[in-house]
């Protein structure tokens, strides 16, 4: 019986020790220091933004005059690769020019008949205007043919007589007759030439229209810059567009951007406004890569605190330009800013 109370005893101490020595273990793990990438000194301001290009266009499917409903579709037939590096004047993204085409040269051919009918119709006010000038020479013939016989009347009969002053008067009413109605034809040839004319500048505005047309179906790159696909419907899933898809005008397809100027947009709450200011400074780590950290420096805040509907918080927009290129900092990338404040001596 000693001899079980005596091992009961010693497993007693024994246990007793053991948790002595786990209770320093914990304490010393719980007492570690915070791990860099979320510790911050005391003054800096931790903030969360996303990375946005200085400079950026978005090349969307143009809209083509005279179309619309389902035949305002345009189809693909040529994108640009995401990811690839352009210049200033690449193709970005090619369009369907088939029927476009096909109008241009309607237009075209319209355009060359209205000038041929223009032409022909010059033509005969020409002949026309020549020919009422030899109807009124001969009336002018006739007239003084006429009153070269009215100075015979004293040698001749009374019925002679009568007869050369019906003539006279005849070849003098006709002049009259022809000066009027002279004038009005010469108004209409020149009314019907305006009107071919006017035929003429109409079509020609359908023909630049449809060359505009054409030339807007090949997007050209602006600057110089890398490439990213914009996500699109396609059938019941999201993805990049790709060539033969049908898609509508205004939607975005290419996004090229800048990547030597990168910036970051984020938000600071109102009580820590002070911050922004010249001089202000911060450092920012992408989410997407946490071991890449990018000195910035900022560029401007918004004016006003604006706050969520319903929501009591107010918050300063403001914008960080990244100084440290790299081609890992892509649009729309996540990042954790630190705000460091103004440099000593910057005034506010």
């Amino acid at each position: 019986m000693f001899r079980i109370l005596t091992a009961l005893a010693a497993s007693l101490i024994l246990a007793a020790c053991s948790r002595q020595t786990v209770a320093p273990t914990v304490a010393a793990a719980s007492s570690s220091p915070v791990p860099p990438e979320t510790a911050i000194a005391p003054g800096e301001i931790r903030a969360t933004g996303k990375v946005k290009a200085v400079r950026e266009f978005t090349v969307q499917v143009p809209q083509i005059a005279g179309l619309t409903g389902q035949s305002s579709r345009l189809t693909v037939t040529k994108i640009i690769a995401s990811g690839s590096k352009v210049e200033a004047g690449d193709i970005l993204a090619e369009f369907d020019q088939t029927q476009q085409l096909d109008n241009a040269r309607e237009a075209q051919a319209k355009l060359d008949d209205l000038n041929h009918q223009i032409a022909q119709k010059q033509a005969e006010n020409r002949a026309n205007a020549e020919t009422r000038a030899s109807e009124k020479q001969q009336a002018s013939a006739d007239l003084a043919k006429a009153q070269i016989q009215l100075r015979r009347n004293e040698t001749l009969s009374d019925i002679e007589r009568a007869k050369n002053e019906e003539k006279a008067a005849a070849a003098l009413l006709k002049i009259g007759s022809l000066k009027k109605s002279h004038e009005f034809r010469a108004k209409a040839d020149v009314a019907a030439v305006r009107i071919l004319e006017l035929k003429r500048d109409r079509q020609a505005v359908s023909l630049k229209r449809a060359e505009t047309n054409v030339n807007k179906l090949a997007i050209k790159a602006p600057h110089a810059g890398m490439v990213a696909l914009e996500a699109i419907w396609r059938g019941d899933s999201r993805g990049p567009a790709q060539e033969g898809d049908q898609v509508y005008p205004g939607q975005p397809l290419v996004r090229l951007f800048d990547p030597t100027e990168m910036e970051v947009h984020t938000s600071v709450g109102e009580p820590d406004g002070a911050v922004l200011g010249p001089g202000a400074r911060a450092y920012v780590r992408l989410d997407a890569y946490p071991d890449l950290v990018f000195p910035a420096r900022f560029l401007t805040a918004s004016p006003v605190a604006t706050a969520d509907l319903g929501s009591p918080i107010k918050r300063f927009t403001a914008r960080f330009l990244i100084e440290k290129g790299d081609a890992h900092l892509l649009p729309d990338l996540s990042a954790a800013v630190v705000i460091t404040g103004r440099k000593p001596g910057t005034n506010p």
